[in-house]
């Protein structure tokens, strides 16, 4: 019984830390915009001097 309590608590707190690394992820911008770079080789602007 005291395993399976200990495998419980263990995967909470996994789950808080993923959590946890998810959420600073999101406030220092790791995911801000992931799809522009590989675009913008492709525009046809002119670049501005």
């Amino acid at each position: 019984m005291w395993t399976t309590l200990l495998l419980i608590l263990v995967s909470l707190a996994l789950g808080f830390a993923a959590w946890l690394l998810f959420l600073w992820a999101v406030k220092s911008d790791q995911y801000d915009d992931v799809e522009r770079p590989k675009h913008r080789m492709l525009d046809d602007e002119e670049e501005k001097r």
